[in-house]
């Protein structure tokens, strides 16, 4: 991350000219690490024939990555920024690249019908939208309301069986309050990916809620050591985790 893109606040990342000033000078950065480390988390479940949302796809090259996977059943990418959209617009086709449709959308209150996707993906949007959010155990109560209106939306577009990931620096031990909200069918399970910082990739499937509370342990990690690799502590999400890692 160049200081020409970096936030003076973390409240920033609210702010949506702040995120065209951003594209407009960035090429690419991948939040929460790129394909390649939670790639075997990932891939098992891709199939040729399904489709795939992306929600806050930002600069990131994960359409591609899935295009590369094989999946082939059609791949949408949303993000609220039209600088964004276009920039990826403008690079899906001096490389040729078919297959990766990219929208201008408010993940608030997406333009697609009820149950249109087989898979639904978030790497670090929801932290994003989380860093007001202030004393996690008495949340402030807009970003709680925009958060629900984000899962309620991709709970809304997965079809039946349909799989949603979350990759987050967001604990179980809170993020499960938003994912197990009433009116959500969808089962919970998690691991953990990374070196110094523990990334939690969430896989939440739809219609498999299970009426037992999930046997997961609720335990809250350390805060990362010093020894943390040196490329780690450059990233943004050194800074951005400083932020939400209670979340």
């Amino acid at each position: 991350m160049s200081d020409e893109v970096a936030p003076c606040t973390a409240l920033a990342y609210l702010d949506p000219s702040y995120w065209d000033q951003r594209f407009g000078k960035e090429e690419h950065y991948e939040w929460l690490k790129d394909f390649t480390h939670f790639r075997h988390l990932l891939s098992p479940l891709l199939s040729p024939s399904i489709s795939v949302l992306d929600v806050g796809c930002g600069n990131s090259r994960l359409g591609e990555d899935l295009l590369r996977e094989g999946v082939a059943g059609g791949i949408t990418c949303i993000d609220l920024s039209p600088v964004a959209v276009q920039r990826m617009r403008d690079r899906l086709a001096e490389q040729g690249t078919s297959g990766v449709d990219v929208v201008v959308a408010d993940m608030l209150d997406m333009p697609f019908e009820s149950e249109s996707f087989d898979l639904v993906i978030e790497k670090g949007t929801m932290d994003a939208l989380s860093v007001d959010i202030g004393d996690p155990w008495n949340p402030n109560p807009t970003t709680v309301d925009n958060i629900m209106k984000m899962l309620e939306g991709i709970h809304k577009v997965l079809k039946p069986d349909g799989i949603f990931v979350s990759i987050t620096f967001g604990q179980p031990h809170f993020r499960r309050r938003f994912f197990e909200a009433p009116g959500f069918t969808w089962s919970v399970e998690w691991s953990t990916f990374g070196d110094g910082f523990h990334y939690f990739f969430y896989t939440l499937q739809k219609g498999k809620r299970s009426p037992e509370p999930s046997g997961h342990q609720d335990k809250l990690l350390a805060p990362p050591s010093i020894n943390m690799l040196h490329e780690e502590l450059e990233s943004e999400d050194y800074i951005f985790r400083t932020n939400v890692e209670e979340l």
